[in-house]
């Protein structure tokens, strides 16, 4: 286990949104994926990664379901507006600044990170002493079943050292930046201080006037702090938005 008296690890999960695309009253986060919804896969694997003991779910005021399926399988922030990855990130703030030293962000609509990977990534976060440290999924195209991977954020990298120079969100890609195949899930590993004390200063001025998460990446690189990224499987960087990307998720479990 990673976790011990100098790296005590916090997991965040968010599981706030509404899910419209759904076109459910069930949360999206609990509509289920074989015998248990989408989020308790999430909560199984990042137990399962040896990396803490009991995540933090951040949920809205309405999303009584989560909290009464998991129970004690979890603490609960409460996202009180849906503001964005990185204000949902802030309402664990409570809950876990002073308490951890490195915090991983999942999300609970995203079942297949793998108990491994997340492993992995706090690994090579201790190991080289980053600030932030990713996970990335590189395709082969944006084709067939790599098609949902089109609306990622797309990863730049410097030309001289292929170091990351930043993340840009799909809704503000230009055309050539949306011909990267490098995509960003959006798993997050950060010194827990530093991200503390950055994530307020994130700004909304982008197309949806959300607070994201991956602004603290161009934060982190313009202070020359230390960065660093693991690759996973295309299938670990899925998500569920829709009935569609559900039932094709229930055929991905069912081919394991």
């Amino acid at each position: 286990m990673l976790e011990n008296k100098s790296n005590k690890i916090g997991i965040i999960i968010l599981a706030a949104g509404h899910g419209t695309r759904m076109k459910s009253d069930i949360p999206k986060v609990m509509h289920q994926l074989g015998d248990k919804p989408l989020v308790a896969h999430v909560v199984d694997h990042a137990v399962e990664s040896g990396c803490c003991e009991k995540p933090v779910v951040v949920v809205c005021t309405d999303h009584d379901q989560v909290q009464d399926y998991l129970g004690d399988r979890a603490v609960y922030a409460i996202q009180d507006k849906q503001l964005g990855t990185g204000h949902a990130t802030l309402s664990a703030e409570s809950l876990l600044r002073g308490q951890v030293d490195h915090i991983v962000v999942l999300y609970g609509d995203m079942p297949f990170v793998s108990a491994e990977s997340i492993f992995r990534l706090v690994e090579r976060h201790i190991e080289r002493d980053n600030t932030i440290t990713l996970m990335t999924v590189t395709v082969p195209n944006f084709e067939d079943t790599y098609a949902p991977f089109y609306r990622f954020g797309r990863v730049l990298r410097r030309e001289e050292d292929s170091h990351i120079a930043g993340i840009v969100e799909f809704k503000d890609c230009n055309e050539e930046q949306k011909e990267i195949k490098e995509v960003n899930p959006s798993y997050f590993c950060f010194k827990a201080d530093w991200m503390w004390n950055n994530l307020k200063k994130i700004k909304n001025n982008n197309s949806q006037d959300e607070y994201y998460l991956p602004d603290l990446l161009k934060m982190a690189i313009d202070t020359g702090e230390t960065i660093s990224s693991i690759d996973i499987e295309p299938k670990e960087a899925r998500g569920i938005n829709t009935k569609e990307d559900l039932e094709i998720a229930s055929q991905i479990s069912d081919s394991k």
